[in-house]
This record gives structure tokens, sequence and C-alpha cells, in this order.
């Protein structure tokens, strides 16, 4: 893709986040788009939410569980950024039609205390920088189509970066905890919907453990020379998969001791 191809699909994005209306697969408008393309197309759609006056809170990991690696058929995570028109608390309605096609997933959010940068970042340096770890929902939603209506092609991994991740809320919980006492590996959820349990899950499903999702994006930012700032949130990827959000639903994810967090989605 051409720099102005870039622009062009950045743009496009943006528009269908306001006007609430999905694109076409940008995998076959553009058949020969890289990783490297789809991350050029997020950052033109990450600065026309900035000159729109959002303020960036954070980042989010995705496709960190071998099931949804599979599925995509790929072998490492995506990253997305958090914008603070995105953070809903917990327990709030998120308004009737505020996203297109949204759903739910459960995550370990990581608060930083002190910037995090460079190629040579370490798990400890990881936990020495959080100031607290929170449970946490992520709610997608897909600027681009799932699937093409005319050849039924699903949107693969260029098309999700693009989108940025499909990122588009985060929930916290108001428990906070401190990421030396706790043992991420075995933090697990019950998410219900509508008080139903739709998916149970560990940490460990997060590339067997949250904090090298961390790692994984703070090497991943030093090729670009960028990093994560103190003060930001970011989200380390699901340990479930993603459960559709229709209107009217409500959802509660229990982590235990960990804590718990929870949204409700008005009726249309």
């Amino acid at each position: 893709m051409t720099p102005e191809e870039h622009a062009a699909a950045g743009r496009a994005l943006f528009e269908a986040e306001r006007d609430r209306v999905q694109i076409g697969l940008l995998s076959l408008a553009y058949p020969g788009m890289t990783l490297d393309d789809a991350y050029a197309v997020q950052a033109a759609f990450v600065a026309h939410r900035k000159a729109a006056g959002r303020r960036v809170i954070g980042w989010k990991i995705g496709l960190t569980s071998r099931a949804m690696q599979d599925a995509l058929k790929i072998d490492t995570p995506d990253s997305g950024v958090l914008f603070d028109d995105m953070l809903f608390a917990s327990g709030a309605m998120v308004p009737a039609g505020r996203f297109i096609q949204p759903r739910i997933e459960a995550e370990i959010a990581f608060v930083l205390k002190a910037p995090l940068s460079g190629a040579g970042v370490t798990r400890d340096a990881v936990l020495a920088a959080t100031e607290a770890v929170v449970p946490s929902l992520e709610i997608l939603d897909t600027r681009i189509l799932r699937a093409d209506p005319a050849t039924g092609k699903a949107r693969i991994i260029t098309d999700t970066i693009s989108d940025n991740a499909a990122n588009a809320g985060i929930v916290l919980g108001d428990a906070r905890h401190d990421p030396h006492a706790v043992d991420l590996r075995w933090t697990g959820c019950i998410l219900k919907r509508d008080g139903v349990v739709e998916e149970t899950g560990l940490g460990a499903g997060v590339l067997d453990d949250p904090v090298t999702g961390i790692v994984w994006l703070v090497r991943r930012l030093a090729q670009y020379g960028q990093g994560l700032a103190a003060g930001e949130v970011v989200l380390s990827g699901s340990f479930i998969r993603p459960v559709e959000a229709p209107p009217g639903s409500r959802f509660e994810a229990d982590f235990g001791s960990f804590g718990s967090v929870c949204i409700n989605f008005a009726q249309a």
C-alpha cells in the first residue's frame, strides 16, 4: 500500500466509527496488504481520533490466545490504542447505538506508575512499572465487516489491526492489586450474560502469563521508537472467546478474590 492508501483507509475507518456504518474488508481492497501496512492504517485512524479531540489513555493487546491465533492463522498478538471516550465505569449503561456490533471479553488490566520502553524490557521491569492489576472487560467493535457478503470471505489479521485491533471500550473494576502479590496465571473469571455463564478462563490463556503480553507490546513499540507512559492502562489480552453483546444485555465478570466488573447495554 502507498502512504496515500494508508491515509484513505484510516479516514474511512474514522468515518465508519463516527457514522456507525461498516466498511468493506481492507484485505480484499488491498490483497497485498502487510502487517506494516495494517499498523500504518491504524496510525492514520488513531491520528483522526486525536485530531477530533480524543486523548490516549493506554493500549490493548489482542489475539493472545492460541485459539484466536489459530482461527486467524497467525502466531503473534496485535495491539491497538485506548482513548478517553472508551472508558466506562463498572455498572455503567452503554447508550443505545453507541457501537455497531459489540462483543465482550474478560481481561486483566495493568495500570502503570512508570514508563516502559526498549527492546530489552523484562518481566521484572513490567512488574516494577505496574502500580496495580485490575479486573476488566473489553468492549470490541468492528468498523470493518466481519465477512464479505459477496464472497463470504472472513476478515483477517490485517483487517483487525487496521481497525485499531477491534478496540472500542474498556470497563475497569474497582479492585486494585499489587502485581507481585497475585498469581496472574491462576487468576480466573466467570463471565455471565443476563445471568447465564457464557465463558470461563484463566490468565494463563494469555501467552501463559498476562505479563508476557506487556513485554511483547513494549518490544513491538520499541521498533518504532515508542513506549508506554506512566499512568497508562494496558489490557493484557483476553482469556475467553468474545461474547456477543446485543441491546438490553447485562454482563457480570466474577474474578473471585481478584474482584468483579459489570456493564449494561441499553435497549435499542
